[in-house]
């Protein structure tokens, strides 16, 4: 039964894409068959792509009437964001990307608790699925905090408030009100909105009931890239807003840290024939063995190959976002 007092307000999902052609279509599709009862529209901006994603764009707009492209020149995930929900017809605005999958009913709760909460923003979790053995890994690495720590919107929680939610709901409003999404920040746009809205005065609300289902990379290579950017781009969210560092974000870089020196000295000592030196490999040794454990505890259910995966998943997470973090802080020191 619905909390909404008479009828249902009008909704726009907006997205930004880039390169997503692999996973667009049905992303978009999933979007029209919620049986929102009210209003309701998707406004799409598009990035330069290397892939098919800009003329799979203009088919699925002539598809969906209701669906409309605007141009992201840029490329960038924070101006395309401002770009989609500005060029919106509704005041109720709901944020999915082209990797998500919405659930049935999604776009209803999401009102349902704006309303119920007066929250500026309604979210819930980032459920990963993969496809084959390495995503199969990494949707693992990315739902238990042996991964990428235990924030409730990737390993679930009772509802409430919280810092941050995974893409989210938001009324025109307050977006009006911060500026929108912060057009300096690459990465973590969604993570520093949520601040300046939570430093406003208003709420970022967490329920686990919405839970939207994401394809997460398919090779390590994009794994790697994709974890080096966000490390690199939180050491700009922690020099920008100091008081938010924490034991989960200076984990990563400190692991890397600790893991890449005791390589080198413990090579070096090695080929010197230093024992002391080489005593050093214990480090990266131990970081291993922690790795290993962390990886059997979390395997329950994975076939064989995605088990075999897990560890290098894992690993990779935390070196590369370490190395990005190190990356971030060497170009700060560069400017």
């Amino acid at each position: 039964m619905s909390s909404i007092p008479g009828p249902w307000p009008g909704v726009s999902v907006f997205l930004a894409v880039r390169d997503e052609a692999d996973h667009l279509e049905q992303a978009i599709d999933q979007i029209f068959v919620q049986g929102y009862p009210g209003p309701f529209e998707v406004v799409m901006a598009v990035g330069p792509s290397d892939d098919a994603t800009e003329a799979l764009a203009a088919r699925l707009a002539e598809r969906h009437p209701s669906l409309t492209v605007v141009p992201n020149p840029s490329g960038r995930t924070p101006e395309g964001l401002n770009r989609a929900w500005r060029a919106a017809a509704h005041d109720y605005l709901v944020r999915v990307d082209g990797h998500s999958l919405l659930p049935p009913g999604y776009i209803r709760r999401a009102v349902e608790v704006l309303e119920e909460t007066g929250a500026a923003n309604a979210g819930g979790m980032m459920v990963p699925e993969g496809t084959q053995p390495f995503q199969k890994a990494v949707a693992r690495a990315m739902s238990t905090p042996y991964g990428i720590g235990a924030e409730s919107f990737h390993t679930g929680g009772e509802a409430g408030p919280v810092k941050t939610v995974y893409l989210g709901s938001f009324r025109r409003a307050d977006l009006d009100e911060v500026g929108g999404f912060n057009e300096t920040f690459a990465r973590a746009q969604d993570w520093e909105l949520n601040h300046r809205l939570i430093e406003a005065g208003k709420v970022v609300w967490f329920d686990p009931a919405l839970g939207v289902i994401y394809r997460p990379r398919r090779n390590w290579r994009a794994l790697a890239s994709q974890f080096y950017s966000t490390g690199r781009w939180r050491w700009r969210v922690i020099k920008t807003y100091p008081d938010t560092a924490s034991a989960r974000y200076l984990a990563p870089p400190a692991a890397a840290l600790a893991v890449g020196v005791g390589l080198v000295v413990g090579l070096a000592g090695l080929g010197r024939g230093r024992r002391r030196w080489a005593a050093a490999l214990a480090v990266p040794a131990i970081y291993a063995a922690g790795v290993a454990g962390a990886s059997g505890l979390a395997s329950k259910g994975l076939d064989n190959k995605a088990r075999a995966w897990l560890p290098v998943v894992i690993a990779t997470m935390h070196m590369a976002w370490g190395a990005g973090f190190w990356r971030g802080i060497l170009d700060g020191w560069r400017r």
